[in-house]
């Protein structure tokens, strides 16, 4: 099953580049990641000893974006595929279920982390949003280095094991560096709001407040009410909130409408949330995108 799989994803990459990646067939091992985060993670433990194919573009929607036929069939003809899991990645999940009965090794990332749930008064879920706090990251890039070296063929043991510990150092040292940027922000000022709950691990890890969010829930794909709104709002100026966070990503129209509708002044800060950029866009590695993150934080509470 698997070899008929992998001959149709090859005749399928003859008819044309695999769009959105620009990537062609080699006779390298395939490792199809899902996020553009993770993408990041899977590239600096293999390097030049797969080919890594990611499927979510930069910018995009984590929680929306959704795939192409053709990329659809790399998933199923992968000798590895890496998912983030914990439901974020809503319009691939169908994606991922059919490569794991073709028989494609499956590492989703949230198995390897302590899960928190964000939570409402009406409402409350698993966040999938982990890659916020570098300590779980740690125990991700463990999870798949592991999973490289059990699945992926050809690889150098010794030289995945050597770039995973400096990855690793890497990743470490971003907890420490985060950790002491923190603490130049008052304990009465670490109150957190954005656009939907997406800093919970951030906030258990580094003591921040999450007081809400504009969308009350862990995705994008839900609305608020307009009682949502209020509530939050009233939060806000309970809480003495001055700055709100919008993902880059996404519309900060609702943000914008809850600043207004909170009745004091609060200024909307953009962070890079849920994925990376391209190149020049100030967050095209995950270590570049939470050290750009860390920064404006500081700077939009101290």
């Amino acid at each position: 099953m698997r070899a008929l799989t992998r001959t149709a994803a090859a005749l399928l990459l003859t008819a044309g580049a695999l769009a959105g990646c620009g990537a062609t067939a080699d006779d390298r091992p395939l490792v199809v990641v899902t996020t553009n985060v993770l993408g990041d993670v899977v590239g600096e433990l293999v390097g030049g000893q797969a080919e890594v194919v990611v499927l979510m573009p930069d910018g995009a929607d984590p929680h929306s974006f959704e795939v192409s036929a053709q990329e659809a069939a790399r998933m199923r003809a992968a000798d590895l595929l890496v998912a983030n899991g914990l439901g974020l990645e809503e319009g691939l999940a169908v994606h991922v279920q059919a490569a794991r009965d073709d028989g494609v090794p499956v590492v989703e990332a949230g198995d390897a982390v302590d899960p928190v749930e964000w939570t409402t008064e009406d409402a409350s879920g698993v966040d999938p949003h982990f890659w916020t706090d570098p300590q779980q990251m740690v125990a991700v890039v463990d999870a798949v280095s592991e999973a490289v070296a059990e699945h992926v063929p050809d690889v150098d043991l010794d030289r995945l094991a050597a770039d995973t510990a400096t990855y690793r150092a890497e990743v470490e040292d971003l907890d420490a560096w985060m950790g002491a940027q923190f603490e130049l922000i008052p304990a009465e000022r670490r109150d957190l709001v954005t656009n939907h709950h997406v800093f919970g691990y951030l906030a258990a890890r580094f003591g921040f407040t999450v007081v809400g969010a504009v969308v009350p829930s862990g995705t994008t794909l839900a609305s608020p009410s307009a009682s949502d709104l209020e509530d939050l709002a009233g939060a806000i100026r309970e809480a003495g909130v001055r700055t709100v966070f919008a993902d880059s990503s996404q519309p900060d129209r609702l943000v914008q409408v809850l600043a207004e509708q909170a009745g004091v002044q609060v200024a909307v800060v953009p962070l890079f949330t849920e994925s990376l950029t391209g190149p020049g866009g100030g967050a095209e590695s995950y270590l570049q995108m939470m050290r750009a993150n860390t920064e404006d934080i500081v700077a939009g509470l101290s």
